[in-house]
């Protein structure tokens, strides 16, 4: 089928809004209209490189909700008018680590950034004649799409589609990451650094978990002002200017875990990060880097001595199929926000808009919102 995709044909090029070719569904696949798609940060690595490609042209967006419209050959417990959430890491649960209950790093994620589908290893979509890469292998910044049941969790109708959207990256991203791998427990000091789209889940997160102070740290003050509203104790600008304070507030325990969701990670944010982290604790890195940064500040001497982890994170940690409808339950259940990451709603032909929105810190979240003008 034709349809619209924003379409990226190298690095520090703007998204190109375009005619795309979709394929049908081949064996274990289904097609999916999509309501809405999320403008994560994730996809803007794709643009600067960060995030390196095999080959371009290559299609953004991780983040989609929608209904089922076609089912292929070999697909079970799916089918036709289906509400879905796509989860950006698929999960088959038949591997290593599907099997022992860590489903955000299954082994199929290695396919992720290749281009080649995971039922056959061809292309789903054409434009100007040429592949193209889908991000994550979905490509959510079109409004069809042709995904591996794998990538796809089905959700109540009740739900509404844009908000569902975020649960298939940032929100389950932040969330987990305060609540699977940095385990917070109730009485404890968390700080969180980067209060964007993700993090700001990770400040929710913190809140349920009955965390005592939740320290926000942004340099944004709108970032700083939302973090407020979702649960955050206090706010700095800069991790050098909480020190002094967070040492006051613990009575020079530290926090115990410290969760990094800055945008773009870089080597000089470890260091500051772990000296907020107490004797014992835990830092969780959540935020991106460039694939090709290799340097990292760190005071070996205090990593050993003071008994303190460095911990990785991807998807939070989370089992997607059991943690995408459990948090759209609590959301239901006016226990999680969903509704208030929403700053702002662009057409598919304003995307370029909606990242510049983003990196100028408008934005807690932007969605692609589809009209039947995209389709």
């Amino acid at each position: 089928m034709k349809t619209k995709g924003a379409i990226l044909w190298g690095i520090n090029e703007p998204w190109s809004v375009e005619e795309i070719e979709l394929g049908d569904p081949h064996e274990g696949e289904v097609q999916v209209e999509l309501a809405a798609s999320g403008l994560c940060h994730s996809d803007h690595h794709l643009v600067t490189g960060d995030t390196p490609l095999p080959f371009f042209p290559a299609i953004g967006g991780h983040e989609g909700a929608g209904v089922i419209t076609k089912v292929g050959p070999g697909v079970k417990d799916l089918k036709e008018g289906d509400h879905v959430v796509l989860a950006f890491i698929p999960a088959c649960g038949k591997c290593e680590p599907c099997s022992t209950g860590h489903q955000n790093l299954c082994d199929l994620g290695a396919n992720l950034l290749t281009g080649q589908s995971i039922s056959d290893g061809t292309a789903r979509i054409q434009a100007r004649g040429k592949d193209v890469l889908p991000m994550c292998l979905l490509g959510t910044f079109a409004p069809y799409v042709t995904v591996h049941q794998a990538s796809v969790v089905k959700i109540d109708e009740y739900i509404p589609l844009e908000v569902a959207a975020l649960v298939g990256c940032g929100v389950t991203t932040g969330w987990g990451s305060v609540t699977n791998v940095a385990e917070v427990r109730p009485g404890e000091n968390v700080v969180v650094v980067g209060v964007g789209g993700v993090g700001i889940n990770s400040v929710q997160a913190a809140a349920v978990s009955g965390a005592k102070h939740i320290i926000a740290i942004d340099p944004v003050e709108y970032h700083r002002e939302q973090a407020k509203r979702f649960g955050a104790t206090h706010t700095f600008s800069s991790m050098a200017e909480a020190i002094g304070p967070v040492m006051e507030l613990t009575w020079g325990k530290m926090a115990e875990k410290v969760v990094i969701t800055v945008g773009r990670i870089g080597g000089e944010d470890i260091d500051p990060a772990m000296t907020l982290t107490a004797k014992g604790g835990r830092c969780v890195v959540v935020g991106m880097g460039a694939m090709a940064d290799m340097d990292v500040k760190l005071n070996l001497f205090l990593l050993a001595m003071l008994q303190k982890s460095l911990q990785g994170a991807i998807f939070g940690g989370a089992n997607p199929r059991k943690e995408i409808p459990s948090l759209l339950s609590m959301y239901k259940a006016g226990k999680l926000n969903l509704d208030g990451l929403i700053t702002n709603t662009y057409r598919l032909e304003d995307i370029n808009q909606g990242y510049q929105d983003m990196l100028e810190g408008k934005n807690l979240r932007g969605i692609i919102k589809y009209t039947e003008a995209d389709r």
